[in-house]
């Protein structure tokens, strides 16, 4: 028997289709600015036994900076940055919301204005260590401030982020930097993204929002539609 999230998903899924179609195709965060960037994964410290966290790897990837809602500046908005790494044969998808960073702050969406605060996943991640949450800290406020060598002008080192891990509600662990290499010329992508289909390896989407977010992102592929 669905439980009360997947339920309320479903519920939820109907109208966020309408408005995909009426926002062509994106039910929330319906615009945003886009990034080429270098994440560069150190590994968690003491390690996490996840590998895709444990891992020393530096890749190319693509950042998303959006407001959930769309609502217009100044106003305070549900921020959003997402990234996509890996090929398009086996994409993989973080979707960060602006957040706290507490151990409980860490599990409600907050409105904000300037783009340079804590995002986090919201939705945990069951895995071999537990229940894991990802969040990406602004560089200039935890983690490393420096953004590392960047490829391009100085203009465009616009993004310079810590990811960081935490089993539960315990210490975020820092396993990768974030930083931009370029603004794209583009203000979005079609590139779509996907949480729940596209996750870490060794990590599945689990509780009450993954079981949310499911019957809303199927509704939102038929609709053309898929995450952000």
């Amino acid at each position: 028997m669905a439980d009360l999230a997947e339920l309320a998903g479903r519920a939820v899924a109907v109208p966020l289709g309408a408005v995909a179609r009426w926002r062509g195709g994106r039910p929330m965060h319906p615009r945003g600015a886009v990034f080429d960037a270098v994440l560069e994964r150190h590994g968690a410290t003491p390690g996490l036994g996840v590998p895709w966290l444990d891992e020393v790897r530096t890749e190319p990837v693509v950042v998303r900076l959006s407001r959930g809602a769309g609502l217009p500046a100044p106003l305070p908005d549900v921020l959003g940055l997402a990234i996509r790494l890996g090929s398009d044969d086996a994409p993989v998808d973080l979707l960060l919301s602006s957040t706290g960073r507490g151990a409980w702050g860490r599990l409600v969406p907050l409105p904000r204005i300037g783009a340079e605060v804590t995002y986090g996943s919201i939705m945990a991640y069951s895995s071999a260590a537990g229940p894991i949450r990802i969040a990406a800290l602004p560089a200039t406020s935890g983690g490393s401030s420096d953004p590392g060598p960047v490829a391009g002008a100085a203009s465009d080192r616009v993004l310079a982020f810590t990811l960081a891990a935490a089993v539960g509600r315990g210490a975020w662990r820092p396993f990768a930097r974030l930083y931009s290499t370029a603004a794209q010329d583009r203000l979005d992508t079609a590139m779509r993204f996907d949480a729940v289909r596209n996750a870490p390896p060794g990590l599945v989407p689990d509780g009450p929002l993954a079981r949310f977010r499911e019957p809303s992102y199927a509704t939102a592929r038929r609709s053309g539609a898929r995450g952000r």
